[in-house]
Formats: structure tokens, C-alpha cells, sequence
């Protein structure tokens, strides 16, 4: 069906309306076209006056685009970014031009910058600078009437820029005004771009406050607007003539702006105009004029030299307060992965650690040197976060270059640097590609890569390979731990996988509500999980109860028979593996003591084995890992009424 059947009508009473506001607003410009003498126009326009009274509109206009963004620039930022008191009466100052009437805001500047204003008698006195009926009190009565426009357009800018971008480069080592300047500003640049050119518009067609506190000298403060507003008196058909021209100046902005009156930041824009290359399938060809995601390496070719790194040992001692009550120490070389729920406080763990959130505070040493006071692009503390927050507007060499600059290394060689560690995680070949253009696979090895080549003292990933795809996963993983075997540092992982947990880190830290529920190594965590949500991150049954004489009261209802003993009123943990669990038709006969009747609600393929969700009114849900064969001989299925059983001495019980 085409998208013309399918389009809904508007209703007529809010179609005829709309079409009303369309023709007033249109009939003036339609006067205008109408009644221009299209054949002295040019006669009209480039009479002495008119010239003269034109360049010096451009000539105001210009400065008070400079001035504009001289001031509103830091201004809009502060607004976006800095939370302080009296925001809202700022924000309010900032429009306050916009509504207020042009010859009022003329009388206001007046008051305050004139011969008898609050400032005039002092910037005449100590400067010699007169503001009215002079070319400079122009340029700020335009200024103060089109300020506004560009503040508000780099406000809304930046306010849909996601701070993760400004907060990774401050932990590539980077400092606020590098920031701004690399990162913030390049990514709100349609916003900026869009701003300026509504200003320099409204600068260039001001009137009213132009005239109440400049004056209408000719060639000193006569600009454009006002030489309409004489040639109206004496000239009609020229000042229409001349007003053809602002009109046409005007539209031209706004075509041009195409409606981004608030800017789009960089990273929104690409990613709707540039979709992600998709990895490559095995054996499929490439694309043309695009290397594979997965390009092998010519067997001839050397493996890439390591990446150097800076030598030092930096152990890690954190005393943590705020929403995370903890504290924590380790080794250099020691790995520690965070798990916890969605809740638990393991990305705010890492933020603290990194100083940039205000719920938690961290007293932190690296090695000699207590960092806590530092701000954070000095604490040698790289971040990869969730997203990986690559910068969209550079490249990925660039992205993974821009630590070693922001640390003073020279671009040749952090672009040298950098190549060797895109080679080394397997994405070397895509070190010219804007981030638009990568899978998410690809992003985040890249994003990876630009923390490692940081050379950082202490190193955080929040989920750092939740990205990728198991055989990608797996070859990076081997990488990190590679590098993180020779690294002079403490590395945090947050992580859900539970290979990632065990194959990857020296201990595990629990976190449950901001608090450390467990610190181990990951062999005594898989072991004795003092956690249900980490239990079943592991694969496990994990059923909370309390130890009574005969076995364990679960907290969900029914009652456990353990051949453990535990003291009466005990708190525990019932861990029962899903390889452990027995699945019958029929209720089983001989030695097990825990049985229970129940409902298959779903069965997934974990590898070569099924692993069976049964519901039960009897017990929790349990989780059963059986053999497609059995499965099969069984005829199980969604909905089908099975039995299940677990030995008394398949349970393990882990005190709480």
C-alpha cells in the first residue's frame, strides 16, 4: 500500500485553522513581493546611502557575532553542564531580550551603560569609551538583542550531548578546557553553527534598540533597518526594495539552517545518516571499498609489538562513602571483577573511583600517591564505559590517539602508539573509520583499545566486552588478559558474564546495595556464593531459608532436606547445581527426599545440553540441565507436568 493511502487526514478544525496561520503569516511577504519595483531594484540598492548603511550592518552584525560568542558560548555551556543556585533567574536574564521590547531594552542600556548610566561615567573616565551614538554602541545594542538566540540553540545543544563523552576524555587524562575544545564543542557544532547564524541574523535586522541607544548617525550607527525606516518616509518603493533584501538575507538562514534550530549533537546525526557496518559473516565477501571485521592476518605477517607501556607498579588501596560503604585494596597486577545486580552500586563504585559523581566519594591511593584531591583527568584512572563512548567525530585511530596526546606524547608517535593497539585487538585495519561506521563489536574494541594505550595506573570497565559476539569475545578476552598480566596497575571489571568473572580476575566483589556482600577468588564465589542473584549469574539454584531441625525452611515457602547440619535459625543459601536436578514423568521411587511436582515453562540450548525452567507450587523454580536425549525420551515441552528431585547430599548450604 503506498504511503498516501495510509496517510491520516487531519481534522478540518484543526486543518482550517493551521491553513489561516499559514496565510497571515504569509501575506506580508507576499506585499512585499508584490509591490517591489523589481526594476529599479537595482537602482535602490546600490544608491550611496543604502551601500553605506549595508556595510555597516554586516560591520555590526559581524561583532556582535564575535562579541556573542565570546560570551554566550561559556554561557550556554554553564547553563547546560554546572548545577548552581539562581540557574532558573539566569536562564530567565538570557530570554529576557527576546520579550522585551526593543526600544525598552534601548532605554535599559542606556540606564546602564550611558553618559548617566550605572557604568558609563566609569568606562569614560577610566577607558575614554563613549557606548552611545557611536559604532560600538550598535554593536551592543545588537548584541544584547541576539545573544540570547545563540545561547539557547548551544544550550538545547548541549543538553542532548551525553555527558559519558566529556567524562571519558577528562579519564584519557584530558582537562576541562582540552575537553571543550576536542570533544564538546566539535560534537555540538550543528547546534553552534545554527545559533550563530540566527544571531548574526537578528544582529543584522535589530531596529529598536539600535536606534533608542545609538542613535541614527549616517555612516556611525545608521544601519540597514534603520535606513528603511527613513527611506519610508520620503522613498516607500526603495524601502521596499531594501526590505526585499533583509527578507531575502533572512530566508537564506533559515533554508540553510533546514529547522535545527537546536542543533543536533554530532553523534545523534551520524548515526542516523552514516548505519553501522555489520560485521562479516564467515566466508562472505566483503563489500567494496571496505576491509572485512574480521580480516585475517597473512601468515607472513609479524605479530604486532606490544604497545609501550609505563613502568611502575601502582597498588590500590580505596576507602569508599556515600551510596558505596566499602573498602577495598589490591596488588598491583591484581584483576578484580564487580558483580552485583542492576541497583547494587557497581557503576558508582567505578565513577567514585574515577571522582565524577557526588553519590559516592572515594579516599584513593595509587601506589605513593594519594589522588583523592585530584581532579579527575590527573588521576591516571582510564574508563570504559558501558557505551564505550567513542568520540564521533574522529577517527578510530584518532579515538584511540587521544589519551597519549592529552598526555603530551607528539602525534606521531601516539598515532604510532595507537595503530599497535588496534592491531593487537583486531581492528587494525578499520583505524580510519568514524565510529558511525563500526559494529558494535568493533566500537567497543576500539573503545578498549583507547583506554589500554591511556596508559593508565588504574584501569575500569564497565561491561567492556557485552558487545561483542562469543568467538570475537573470546579472542579479545584472551587479549586483556594478556595485557593485563604484565600491567602495573589494578584493573575493576564490571561484569554479568560469569566467564568473564572467572576466566579474567584474581577475586570477585560482590556488591549488594553499595556494600561488599562478598570478596574472593572466583573458585570459592563459583563454591559458596553468598548471593541468589550471583548464584544464578553462575548457572546455579540458589534458595534462600532458614536452617531448622530437620533441614532448611525456604523463605519462598516448602521446606529443604540438607544432609548439611547448620545451627537452629541460621540464615542460608541453598545452592543446588542444574545438572543435580532430576526430571521424571512420573513421581520417582527409591532415595530422594526433595521431590516435588511441577510445570515446564521453558527450555533453552546451553551448548550441547538443555537446560528446563519448572514451576512448582510445592518449591521455587527450578532450573534442570538434562541431555537432549532425555529431553526427547521424556517428550518434554512447554506446559508438559513433570516431577523433580534432588538428593539431600546434592546441596550445598552456604551461611548468610
Amino acid at each position: 500500500m503506498s504511503r498516501l493511502r495510509t496517510r491520516t487526514r487531519p481534522p478540518l478544525t484543526l486543518a482550517i485553522p493551521a491553513l489561516l496561520a499559514v496565510a497571515f503569516l504569509l501575506m506580508p511577504l507576499i506585499g512585499i513581493l508584490v509591490r517591489t519595483q523589481w526594476g529599479e531594484l537595482g537602482t535602490h540598492l546600490g544608491s550611496p546611502g543604502v551601500v553605506e548603511a549595508l556595510k555597516l550592518s554586516l560591520l555590526v552584525s559581524l561583532w556582535a557575532l564575535g562579541l556573542s560568542l565570546l560570551l554566550g558560548v561559556p554561557l550556554a555551556w554553564l547553563l547546560a553542564r554546572v548545577p548552581f543556585k539562581g540557574k532558573a533567574l539566569v536562564r530567565s536574564l538570557v530570554l529576557l531580550p527576546m520579550v522585551l521590547p526593543p526600544t525598552v531594552g534601548g532605554v535599559a542600556l542606556l540606564l546602564g551603560f550611558g553618559r548617566r548610566g550605572l557604568l558609563g561615567p566609569w568606562l569614560e573616565d577610566a577607558f575614554g569609551i563613549t557606548l552611545p551614538f557611536h559604532t560600538s554602541g550598535a554593536v551592543v545594542a545588537a548584541t544584547f538583542v541576539a545573544m540570547p538566540f545563540l545561547v539557547i540553540s548551544l544550550e538545547g545543544a548541549l543538553g542532548g550531548l551525553k555527558q559519558s563523552y566529556e567524562e571519558t576524555a577528562a579519564s584519557l587524562g584530558a582537562s576541562p578546557v582540552r575537553v571543550f575544545f576536542t570533544v564538546t564543542l566539535p560534537m555540538v557544532a550543528p547546534g553552534l553553527i545554527a545559533g550563530a547564524a540566527l544571531t548574526w541574523a537578528r544582529a543584522l535586522g535589530e531596529f529598536g534598540a539600535t536606534i533608542t541607544f545609538a542613535g541614527n548617525l549616517p555612516g556611525t550607527t545608521q544601519t540597514l533597518p534603520l535606513q528603511v525606516y527613513l527611506l519610508l518616509q520620503d522613498q516607500p518603493e526603495a524601502a521596499t526594495s531594501v526590505s526585499l533584501l533583509l527578507l531575502a538575507i533572512a530566508m537564506a538562514v533559515l533554508i540553510a539552517l533546514r529547522g535545527r534550530w537546536t542543533g543536533t549533537p554530532v553523534a545523534a546525526r551520524e548515526a542516523v545518516a552514516t548505519p553501522p557496518v555489520p560485521d562479516e559473516a564467515p566466508g562472505a565477501v566483503p563489500a567494496a571499498g571496505r576491509a572485512p571485521e574480521t580480516a585475517a592476518r597473512p601468515e607472513s605477517a609479524p605479530e604486532p609489538a606490544p604497545a609501550p607501556q609505563e613502568t611502575g607498579h601502582w597498588p590500590l588501596h580505596a576507602t569508599v562513602t556515600g551510596f558505596n560503604q566499602l573498602t577495598l585494596a589490591a596488588e598491583p597486577g591484581t584483576t578484580i571483577a564487580v558483580v552485583g545486580e542492576n541497583g547494587a552500586g557497581k557503576t558508582t563504585l567505578l565513577r567514585a573511583l574515577l571522582g565524577l559523581t557526588p553519590r559516592a566519594h572515594a579516599d584513593l591511593r595509587l601506589g605513593d600517591a594519594d589522588v583523592t584531591a585530584l581532579p579527575p583527568h590527573k588521576r591516571q584512572v582510564a574508563w570504559v564505559p558501558q557505551d564505550g563512548a567513542l568520540f564521533p567525530h574522529l577517527s578510530a585511530l584518532a579515538n584511540t590517539a587521544y589519551g597519549l596526546r592529552a598526555h603530551g606524547v607528539p602525534r606521531a608517535d601516539a598515532r604510532r602508539e595507537a595503530q599497535a593497539w588496534l592491531d593487537r585487538l583486531g581492528v587494525g585495519h578499520l583505524a580510519q573509520r568514524k565510529p558511525a561506521q563500526l559494529s558494535g563489536g568493533q566500537a567497543q574494541r576500539v573503545a578498549l583499545a583507547r583506554a589500554l594505550a591511556a596508559r593508565p595506573r588504574l584501569l575500569l570497565l564497565d561491561e567492556p566486552l557485552a558487545a561483542l559476539d562469543q568467538t570475537t569475545r573470546a579472542r579479545v578476552r584472551h587479549t586483556l588478559r594478556t595485557h593485563l598480566a604484565g600491567f602495573g596497575g589494578v584493573c575493576l571489571i564490571v561484569t554479568h558474564d560469569p566467564v568473564e568473572a572467572v576466566s579474567l580476575a584474581d577475586r570477585v566483589l560482590v556488591l549488594a546495595e553499595g556494600r561488599t556482600l562478598q570478596d574472593a577468588p572466583p573458585a570459592e564465589v563459583a563454591r559458596h556464593p553468598r548471593s541468589p542473584w550471583v548464584a544464578r549469574m553462575l548457572g546455579r539454584n540458589a534458595w534462600p531459608g532458614i536452617a531448622s531441625a530437620d533441614g532448611l525452611a525456604l523463605a519462598e515457602g516448602g521446606r529443604l532436606v540438607v544432609a548439611e547440619a547448620l545451627p537452629e535459625g541460621a540464615q542460608a543459601l541453598a545452592i543446588i547445581a542444574p545438572e543435580a536436578v532430576s526430571v521424571h514423568r512420573d513421581r520417582p521411587a527409591g532415595s530422594p527426599r526433595n521431590v516435588w511436582p511441577g510445570t515446564v515453562r521453558e527450555i533453552t540450548a546451553v551448548g550441547s545440553r538443555l537446560r528446563v525452567l519448572i514451576a512448582s507450587a510445592d518449591a521455587p523454580d527450578l532450573v534442570a540441565e538434562i541431555t537432549p536425549e532425555a529431553a526427547s525420551e521424556l517428550g518434554l515441552a512447554d506446559g508438559a507436568e513433570v516431577w523433580t528431585s534432588v538428593k539431600a547430599t546434592e546441596i550445598t548450604l552456604v551461611r548468610l
